[in-house]
């Protein structure tokens, strides 16, 4: 059985792999997965988070806000952070249905999506620094 400390640093260790896959969809012109991803590195260290404070397993939800509230968080971001995420929040579920995909493919431009990156990285950054 994992230690607490373990199932912390498993899933920051997801969230690292996943911004470097946002980095090299980027790189490979793949926009639409950026975004995506971005949840993903989001989600991950959150749980991470969540984990740490609740020391118990995270709720099998992909909720961003949810996550920080039910994780006891949500009230240690900033209103920056929190618009921040609710722009990331519906790349998780609209790059998955076709009717949005050619919508979020038009808004995904390459400084767009440097964008998303360099924001994602500082709230993993700071995430990382509340763990």
């Amino acid at each position: 059985m994992r230690t607490n400390e373990e199932k912390v640093a498993y899933w920051v260790d997801l969230s690292e792999y996943d911004i470097e896959t946002a980095e090299a969809m980027q790189k490979t012109k793949r926009y639409l997965y950026v975004g995506f991803m971005c949840h993903q590195v989001i989600e991950k260290i959150f749980k991470a988070l969540y984990s740490k404070i609740k020391e118990e397993t995270p709720p099998f939800i992909h909720k961003l806000l949810s996550l920080a509230e039910q994780g006891d968080f949500l009230n240690l971001l900033s209103e920056e952070q929190i618009n921040f995420i609710l722009e990331v929040e519906p790349l998780n579920i609209k790059t998955r249905y076709p009717e949005y995909k050619e919508q979020l493919a038009r808004r995904l431009s390459p400084a767009y999506c440097e964008m998303l990156i360099k924001k994602t990285k500082e709230l993993q950054k700071w995430t990382k620094e509340q763990l």
